[in-house]
């Protein structure tokens, strides 16, 4: 509803000078400064009721996403020189971004699919041996090297024990909103560090 009010509002203002007959006014309307002054109402609405929501300029009711993700999503840039893992990586980000929780939950699998294809890219003929490239990039202290491959083995067991990547009954389905923004926020912290320090962007 807020979404079509905002397509069709504008702001309406006298034209001219008073009409004699029956006593009026012509009108004309200015649908930027409608749409502005409608889109800080709503704004102000959802900040008052503590609704994580916003009404963008583009006319799109997006969530806002948790501190500490929120930064790292509207300042990510994806330039992998790889055009499917910028796609992935950028249709992730936008259906996490969606007021629909079920479309949030999607985004979780291309994210996923998303890191598959990040492992490969320094190796397309051998996955386990582009993933060992590409945290050899990240890390260079054998601690933290350590702890970027637990963390990316323990990524990759998720992707496959979840119901995230595939849909076998036996795979553990991610209901809780909340639990979908951990894993993406754990996940895309992940990728993003692996492609900065590739000089991958991110």
């Amino acid at each position: 509803m807020i979404e079509f009010a905002d397509e069709k509002i504008a702001r309406p203002r006298r034209r001219g000078n008073l009409h004699g007959y029956y006593e009026h006014y012509h009108l004309e309307f200015d649908r930027d400064a409608g749409r502005t002054a409608f889109r800080e109402e709503i704004n102000q609405i959802f900040e008052r009721n503590g609704i994580a929501f916003e009404l963008r300029e583009t006319g799109r009711v997006e969530r806002i996403a948790p501190e500490g993700l929120r930064d790292a999503l509207s300042q990510a840039v994806f330039n992998t020189g790889d055009v499917t893992l910028d796609n992935l990586l950028e249709r992730a980000r936008t259906r996490f971004l969606s007021r629909d929780p079920a479309v949030r939950r999607e985004s979780l699998e291309t994210l996923w699919d998303a890191w598959e294809r990040l492992k490969s890219l320094e190796d397309a003929d051998n996955k386990r041996e582009g993933t060992k490239l590409i945290l050899d990039k990240a890390a260079g202290e054998e601690h933290f090297r350590a702890l970027l491959e637990a963390e990316a083995a323990a990524l990759t067991r998720i992707g496959n024990e979840f119901m995230i990547r595939h849909a076998e009954v036996n795979k553990t389905p991610i209901n809780d909103d909340e639990h979908v923004d951990f894993l993406f926020h754990r996940l895309f912290a992940t990728i993003r560090l692996l492609l900065r320090k590739s000089n991958r962007g991110g």
